[in-house]
């Protein structure tokens, strides 16, 4: 296991983030959701577990599409983008089932608005030894998180429809939180799981060395260095997904966030009972010199990942042209238990669909 196997594996198999069922009982919410859809049959299409809930409106025509996300921790470092970036992956994740951001609420709890905070890579520590830090109020800490949501929504024609403040955090770490509700715009919902081996794998969207939330937590950098807001180019990634969903040629999809490229491919692979060798050399990148493994697990914004029939992949690839979109074909679905990654030929990263005892106990001490 080298590190970047690690580091993923560690994010996929025991870092809450994404098992979030290791510390709420989702069994008890499906149980309550049954209880529930004998008030309101047919109400709920896609529950819990997937990138955005989908549900019905009684009484009302189409399907809606729902998710709510944090970006708590990223706030210390880089309060605007991070929060940007907690709007924009929101919104990312109802267009992943099919859908179109329309409206948000957001939640976002701060110590009083007069203490001081710092800002900056040594946020956590409460002391700036980097000389990057920047101590301000913690209002003028909210306004920079609110300001960040605000612009995220106008750039992608959201409406902020409500939400809440609490200034009596304690914590280093702000809460900042949003709930984005959308219209499913496709016939019927799309989901995570990979539902074809031989299907083809399309990255849309360029790949930069920002956002290193999940090497952070792995313990393999000192540093949490936040993904960058990127508000023109997540217009553009929806426009085309919405383009490319218009073909009726996907069988699945994803948005990119924590984990990157990495946690895309394996979680749709293994949720989907398949695995998938993936070429990072055919990623499209917005910078030089980048490494094969910060393009796997690097946490750029504005990406998604289709998987398509091989005889269906230049319509969908003219259609996201179509809205400016740049997009590549970077691997495949198989019938493996296991998800590869290679590199001009070498294989940089493999994470098995079920790690083994021994490995898992070594993610857990992480």
């Amino acid at each position: 296991m080298n590190e970047i196997e690690r580091a993923l594996m560690h994010a996929l198999f025991t870092h809450l983030h994404h098992n979030i069922d290791q510390a709420v009982d989702f069994k008890a919410f499906a149980e309550l959701n049954v209880i529930v859809s004998q008030k309101w049959p047919e109400a709920l299409a896609v529950g819990p577990g997937d990138d955005a809930a989908v549900f019905r409106m009684p009484g009302i025509e189409g399907l809606f599409v729902a998710k709510q996300e944090s970006h708590c921790s990223p706030c210390v470092p880089r309060p605007y983008d991070a929060a940007a970036t907690g709007a924009g992956g929101a919104m990312r994740d109802i267009t992943a089932m099919g859908g179109r951001p329309l409206f948000l609420l957001d939640f976002v709890g701060t110590k009083p608005l007069q203490e001081e905070v710092l800002v900056g890579p040594c946020g956590f520590t409460g002391k700036c030894t980097c000389g990057e830090c920047t101590t301000m109020t913690s209002q003028g800490r909210l306004n920079l998180m609110i300001q960040g949501i605000t612009d995220m929504c106008e750039a992608m024609d959201v409406f902020i429809i409500g939400g809440g403040l609490s200034t009596s955090f304690s914590d280093v770490v702000p809460a900042v939180v949003v709930a984005v509700i959308g219209k499913l715009v496709t016939e019927k919902p799309l989901t995570k799981p990979a539902k074809a081996a031989g299907d083809k794998i399309i990255l849309l969207g360029e790949t930069a060395e920002d956002g290193n939330d999940t090497v952070y937590r792995a313990g393999l950098v000192r540093e949490m260095r936040p993904a960058k807001a990127l508000f023109e180019e997540e217009r553009r990634t929806m426009e085309a997904s919405l383009a490319a969903f218009g073909t009726g040629k996907i069988h699945a999809c994803s948005d990119l966030g924590a984990a990157g490229l990495g946690a895309a491919v394996c979680e749709s692979a293994r949720y989907g009972g398949l695995g998938a060798r993936v070429d990072l050399s055919a990623v499209p990148v917005k910078v030089d010199g980048l490494t094969p493994e910060e393009i796997l697990i690097c946490e750029t914004q504005a990406r998604m990942i289709f998987q398509v029939p091989p005889a269906d992949v230049e319509e969908v690839m003219t259609a996201i042209r179509s809205q400016d979109g740049t997009a590549a074909v970077i691997g495949e679905i198989n019938d493996d238990n296991k998800q590869v990654f290679e590199y001009r030929g070498e294989t940089i990263a493999t994470i098995p669909n079920e790690p083994s005892a021994d490995m898992l106990e070594i993610l857990r001490e992480i």
